[in-house]
């Protein structure tokens, strides 16, 4: 029996998991905002849709990824279609919310995991909140929550930015961020498409929160660019997003997505990361 995957939002963490998913068993429907993105989606092994201008059929769909940005608001899909969805609920046998680990705020350093109380300090992180609670109130939908760290992988990290000059090691003491490849964030979904466990919520990152200099610092090295210049955080001219970022510190643990799904990460600290992304820039720069 054919499985459908209706993927609201189709981005980069989507694509991933479409690319990943045997289109022998899975058919998947990605929706966008832009035309321009139809050539990517469908590349990624899904089928375009507009939205919202299309109307949408959920007529045997089995599966719903939510990957769309909230608003002051909320769920931008939830301010269209509650009614609908919640009418289907008993339909769906996995839902997926992809959320961020911002909406835990600050703790100064210290460990969180999916036990720790939501206390987000930035707006990304309450609008978050609320699209959280807003998917949870819906009444037996087979909802799972995905918190997920900074995002990195093919043709999103530092090396495109070092290679055009100007990045900057940003020192500010103490400072860490946890960080997940795309391809673990796909296995991790996966993982739990294969065996639900309606209400979870997993925290999606790697094993070694960081300090970002630390990143950019390895990124040169494997490209034999010289050091990016140190620039303390209180010296650093950082847009008002960026510095959001910074103010709020902690560490993330993972240890349920091992647990409960049995993941392996491919991409276990920045390094191996790093590295994997490297050889793949170089085999495509070796095969043109």
């Amino acid at each position: 029996m054919t499985q459908i995957l209706f993927s609201f939002g189709h981005g980069y963490s989507a694509r991933a998991i479409s690319g990943q998913l045997d289109s022998r068993v899975w058919r998947v429907i990605g929706t966008t905002r832009d035309p321009k993105q139809v050539v990517d989606i469908r590349a990624s092994g899904a089928e375009p849709q507009i939205w919202p201008g299309t109307e949408l059929d959920l007529d045997g769909v089995t599966h719903l990824l939510i990957s769309t940005a909230p608003t002051s608001e909320g769920d931008p899909v939830l301010a269209h279609l509650r009614a609908e969805i919640a009418a289907r609920a008993g339909q769906f046998k996995w839902v997926g919310y992809l959320s961020t680990t911002a909406v835990y705020g600050d703790h100064q350093g210290d460990w969180v995991d999916e036990t720790t109380p939501v206390a987000p300090t930035a707006e990304r992180g309450r609008w978050r909140v609320l699209a959280e609670s807003q998917w949870s109130e819906i009444s037996d939908l087979p909802l799972h929550i995905f918190r997920l760290a900074g995002i990195y992988g093919p043709g999103r990290g530092p090396f495109s930015k070092l290679r055009r000059g100007g990045l900057r090691r940003i020192i500010k003491p103490g400072q860490v961020f946890s960080r997940i490849h795309v391809d673990d964030i796909a296995q991790v979904l996966i993982a739990s498409m294969a065996q639900p466990n309606p209400g979870a919520i997993y925290n999606v990152c790697d094993d070694e929160p960081v300090p970002p200099q630390d990143v950019i610092g390895y990124a040169a090295e494997l490209q034999g660019l010289p050091m990016p210049p140190a620039v303390s955080f209180d010296e650093a001219d950082l847009t008002p997003m960026a510095r959001s970022f910074y103010n709020e510190n902690k560490r993330v643990r993972n240890d349920r997505i091992k647990s409960e799904l049995g993941v392996s990460l491919l991409y276990p600290n920045y390094r191996v990361g790093l590295e994997a992304l490297m050889k793949q820039q170089n085999s495509k720069a070796a095969g043109r």
